[in-house]
This record gives structure tokens, sequence and C-alpha cells, in this order.
């Protein structure tokens, strides 16, 4: 209260006694940040401490396992699986923050070693493939930038081991913005360096202003105690980047140093005036003994003594070299990638031998084609990636099925040879109702207490067991559907529910239970003044219980928009469309697809084909494991009497087809071909 003014008490009052909302700046002068030395102020920034308490509306949701891959294969000694994860990456950073989802608890919070992002620039340019088409447009800008890649950064820091570190990829147009939120997230004595790399080269003429042919990357630590582990390469000429042969140089540098001389093949020697000799007499032994050291006879000079002395010692240079922050020695992005801006590599290589051991976990939670994590499995690194994209998860997962044909990064020329360690695919935020169905009652429950913010405290009221309660302090039942199957939450239930423990619960109890076993039309039902709230699933949005409306992250329906940025807030599950096809001529032939729910703006269904995002093709699928050979947003399909037509080429005896809508609603088929 001491940052309020007189008038700014009389102020408050007055609104508090009319019920009138306050203004935004009365909350950082109620609820004050420390501030650092220097920040971003801009609009729409929340505190950290709101954001960690998810005011945002974002919270952490159990994550569920997909299908898990190469099961049978080598796996890590304490059951670690790699993980590809599809769903709103800030979700899954809060999710991984909380630390409570079974798959990863005591797993991933303060264990991550090293997090390499490169996330879409926030500029609106469009970025170029490999073929001159669009790769996509970064839509998201000016200070709704800074703050998406900040709150993300916040939470990643929170989950860094306290010796790991963060690089993060940034252009010209936000690197800036980029550094100063660094320091402010993890403290401008932990930036370590801004590394220097290429980018695609625009050789474009008649220029107000030199062509952009690098972008940066921001490394930081998360303490004082980070790992490095010095990299060498091949000298290069400082001016030219072109390799360079070495060269003999003069073994001494300005300065004077103690002790002065050295023993030089045997005869103790002092340096030239004002100067000292390059290295110790430790190193001087090592390199003598590689016969790296000469004595140059054609040079005199005058030591430190004064005295006049025939021959200078001189040293060949190495042929590596530690590296510096200058690395356009590498490629900027993979040009003939099939996936837009795609990072080669060789260049996460550096980084991951930099600042990782083997077995260390390394994460990007901007998965996009998995180089990343790819990366990491050759260098024998655990790995967790994430993507909000349906293409950049099937991406992904054929990378890894088919990692033994990618290149070695030893040797370029030839095949990496070995398969994937075990990984699983996990969805959050959008979840498959079978596959909820399938789990047993005790991990019915955990899943479901996670999936509605309730914290774990069983008790039990006159027999009735309870087993948990929500944030605002009311217990919560899950229904126990296993053994009361032919029955219902019915007004029979709430009434002998409230007669045996209405009297000894508060105001409200939630109930947890699947929607069509709760005959209430209504979000809750009141007996003398308890109210009975129901928490269907799939779940219905009961308003009161959330500070913003759930929000689902939509698909693209165009190649143009695939690393648009985007957020989800609450959870939703998946609801399958409807789907007619067949295979004819050599053509898949969609003659339906529509999705099972209406326009946001309109409340009405979407016509035929138009909530479609992208079908994604297995032409020669192997009855097991779904292998990506062609993807199509809907924009390259072309439509013919009324019906998609999609060319395929040389199939198996099976193909198999994924159809995306635009909220990532899936329908999977087996076409068998004749």
């Amino acid at each position: 209260m001491k940052n309020l003014t007189i008038h700014d008490r009389e102020f408050l009052i007055e609104c508090l006694a009319k019920g009138n909302p306050l203004p935004d700046d009365f909350k950082e002068k109620l609820f004050p940040t420390t501030h650092k030395e220097y920040e971003l102020r801009y609009a729409g920034k929340m505190r950290k401490e709101d954001l960690l308490a998810d005011q945002d509306g974002t919270f952490a949701v159990p994550l569920q396992v997909e299908k898990i891959y190469n099961g049978n294969r080598e796996k890590y000694k304490d059951g670690w699986r790699n993980m590809i994860v599809f769903g709103d990456n800030l979700q899954f950073l809060k999710t991984c923050y909380a630390n409570k989802d079974e798959l990863i608890r005591n797993k991933v919070k303060g264990k991550v070693k090293l997090i390499y992002i490169d996330p879409p620039f926030g500029t609106g340019d469009e970025y170029d493939g490999n073929k001159g088409q669009s790769g996509y447009t970064a839509k998201t800008k000016g200070a709704e930038f800074v703050e998406f890649l900040r709150r993300r950064l916040i939470l990643a820091r929170e989950i860094l081991a306290e010796d790991g570190s963060i690089f993060v990829r940034q252009d010209y147009h936000f690197g800036h913005y980029t550094k100063l939120v660094l320091d402010e997230v993890f403290g401008k004595d932990n930036f370590q360096n801004e590394i220097i790399i290429n980018r695609f080269k625009r050789q474009l003429k008649n220029l107000t202003r030199y062509n952009h042919a690098v972008d940066s990357l921001f490394y930081y630590s998360k303490s004082d105690s980070h790992t490095f582990f010095e990299i060498q390469r091949e000298r290069l000429d400082t001016f030219t980047g072109e390799k360079s042969e070495p060269v003999w140089r003069g073994m001494s540098s300005p300065g004077l140093r103690n002790p002065p001389e050295r023993r030089i093949f045997g005869k103790i020697m002092y340096p030239p005036k004002g100067r000292h000799w390059t290295f110790k007499q430790t190193t001087l032994d090592d390199m003598i003994k590689a016969q790296r050291i000469r004595i140059n006879d054609k040079i005199q000079y005058t030591d430190i003594n004064g005295q006049k002395v025939k021959g200078l010692p001189e040293y060949l240079q190495s042929e590596l070299v530690p590296v510096d922050n200058l690395w356009t020695d590498l490629k900027g992005y993979v040009f003939n990638a099939s996936y837009p801006t795609e990072n080669p590599e060789e260049l996460i290589q550096r980084v991951i031998l930099s600042t990782t051991k083997e077995n260390d976990l390394v994460m990007d939670f901007f998965g996009g084609s998995g180089a990343t994590a790819a990366t990491a499995e050759k260098l024998n690194r655990r790995w967790i990636t994430c993507d909000i994209g349906k293409f950049s998860f099937y991406t992904m997962q054929k990378r890894f099925l088919t990692i033994e044909d990618s290149k070695d990064l030893i040797n370029p020329a030839k095949k990496y040879k070995k398969q994937a360690k075990t990984f699983v695919t996990i969805n959050t935020g959008i979840y498959d109702l079978k596959k909820m169905q399938e789990l047993n009652q005790d991990k019915y429950i955990e899943f479901v207490l996670q999936l509605f913010e309730v914290t774990p405290l069983p008790k039990t009221i006159k027999g009735i067991k309870l087993h948990g309660e929500r944030k605002d302090g009311y217990s919560v039942l899950v229904w126990d559907y296993w053994n009361h199957k032919d029955s219902a939450v019915d007004i029979f239930f709430l009434e002998q529910l409230h007669q045996n423990i209405g009297k000894r619960i508060s105001k409200r109890l939630y109930i947890i239970a699947p929607a069509n076993a709760v005959q209430f039309i209504s979000d809750f039902h009141e007996i003398d003044d308890v109210r009975y709230y129901f928490l269907k699933i799939p779940y219905q949005i009961i308003r009161e219980l959330h500070p913003k409306s759930f929000a689902k992250f939509r698909q693209p329906s165009s190649k143009s928009k695939i690393n648009d940025l985007d957020n989800a807030i609450g959870f939703h599950f998946m609801l399958q469309p409807e789907v007619q096809s067949e295979y004819k001529n050599e053509k898949l032939i969609i003659k339906k697809f529509l999705s099972n729910f209406k326009e946001e703006e309109t409340d009405k269904q979407l016509p035929n084909f138009e909530s479609l995002s992208m079908v994604i093709i297995d032409e020669n699928f192997n009855g097991k494991d779904f292998m990506m050979s062609q993807s199509l947003f809907k924009e390259d399909i072309k439509e013919k009497n009324g019906e998609l037509q999609i060319p395929l080429n040389k199939t198996g005896k099976e193909i198999f087809v994924i159809y995306i809508d635009l909220y990532g609603n899936e329908f999977k088929e087996t076409i068998k071909v004749k």
C-alpha cells in the first residue's frame, strides 16, 4: 500500500463501495513486482507470479500416450522413453513445471540440460522453401510476439537443470527484443554468447539497405555453474572464412609475465623487450615433442635483459582451433528439406556437444521437423520434442522410424544405420476418449483429477469416498461408473448422496462423470443450498470455474501458415470427422468430409470439405507403423465434380490415410489396393 497516494486510496475505496472494476494500473500498485536493473515494459505483459499461478488461463494438463514405438529396442536402464509431444508448448511446459504427471514426474523438471529452440520469427515476413514455395508466415508481431515467447522462456528456465543452458534462434526483426527478454528471465550475468549463424541469402538488388545474411543464436545458462565443453574446428582464415593452413608464428605476445624465462631445446631464453613467451613451460614441452617449435635463425631480437639474441622461437599453429561465436562455417538451414526452415543437424550437433554429456536430456518445444531431437538421438542423448502442428508431429514420427537411413554425423557420406531407441508419442490438451476408457480405475481417477486441476486428497464421509479438492477448496468425487454401469448421475443419486454427506460438506461438491451418465442439462443441481457441479467428460465448459473460456488451437489448411503461432486454453476431446472415400484409378477420391463441430462465428456446421486441414498418406503401409509418404494441405488438393482427388504414387497392397480437420481431429482408415 506504500505505492498508493491519498487520492489513490480514496479512489480505491470509492470503487470498492460502488462495485466498479479497478483500472489495470492498480494491479501493479497493489501487488508490486520487484523489477530488475532494466526490462521491457509493454502492453499485455503478465507478472511471472501470475503466469506460474495459471492466471493466464493455461494450466497443466495430463499426458496421454498415443503409441509406444520400438518398444523392444534399446532402452535406458531407468525405463526412460524419448517423447514426441503433440500440443501447445505452453501447456506442456506448465505440465513439466507442475511435475505431477506419472510419465514425467521427477524426470524432467530440473533435469533438462539443454533447450534449443528456433521459434517462428514474429515479423509477418514469408520464408521460402527449397523450391521457392512459401514456407510459412510468422504472423504474430510486436508486443504480442515478445510476450508469447517470454512466457515460454519463464517456464523453460524453471525446468532447466542448475547447470543447464538454453539457445534461442532469432533474426534481425526481434533479436534485440529477445535478448532483453532473455536478460530479464535468465539474468544478464548468465548471458554467454551471441552466436552469428547463416540464414537464407537473398541476393536482392536495387536496395535501400544491405541484404540480411545472418541470424543470431542467443546462448544463456541458468547459473554460473553451467556445463561447457570446448569444441574445436579446422582453422579458418580470420577475414575470408576459408580453410587456412597452419603457419609458423613468433612465440611471443605483448606484456610482461613472471617468470619471464623458458627452457627451449635445453637453453634458458628470455622473451623480447616488453613481451612474454606465449606458452607456459608444460605446454611448450608438449609442443617441442610434437615438433611444433623451431628457432628461426634469420630473426634477431633484444630480450628483456637488453641482450641481443640471434634466433627467435616460433610455433606452428594447430590444425584445429577452439570454436568462437562466428559459426558461418556451417549452413544456416537445410535447403533441400521438405519441412520449411529446418535447422541443420551439424549446427545443433555443435550446440549439443558443447553443453551436454551422453544420456543428458535435451528439449526442443518448437519441434518443427525434429532436427534437434534427431541430432540428440544420434549423439546418444535423451530427448523431448513438442509441436502444435500435426504436420510436424507426423514428420517427426517418420524421421525416427527411418533414422537408420539418414546421414551419419561423424561421416556424412555414410548412413547412420542405427535404429532409434524406444520413443513414445503423446497427446496433451486434446485427448482420445477411447484411450481414457481403456485405463484401469486407479489410472483413470489419476488422469481425470489432473485434467480438472484437482489435488488428490482422498477422504471418506459416511462411506462415501471423495477423491480430492479443486483450487477453490471444494471437494471432488469421481463417479464410480465401473460398478454402476446400469445407473446414472440423476436426481435419485444426488438425493441419496445429499442425505449422506450434504450436511458435512461445504456449499458445493464437484462430480466427475462421463457426459452420457449425467442426467442433467444444467451444469449444477442445488439441494438445500448445496450445489452439485458436474464436470462432464467430454467437458462442458463451466465458465465460472476458469478465468478464460477454453479455446482450441487451429491447424493450417495451407503451407503458408504451417508455423503460425497459436495458444490453447483448457483441454478438449477428439471428435472424429465423418469421411467417405475410395481408391480408384490410382487416385484417392474423397466424397465427404464433415467435422463434428460448428463454426464459432455463425454457430453452423461447416459445409462439406470446409473444415479439412490436410490429408497425410502412407502409400505402402506395412500394417504396423504409419510412415508418411505424401502430405497435402487443403489448398493443394484439386476438387472435381464435388469430390477431392489425390493422385497416388506407386502403392503397396494397402494405403493408410489420415484426414485432419482444422482443430486436429483425425479420421484414420486403411484402404486395400486391388
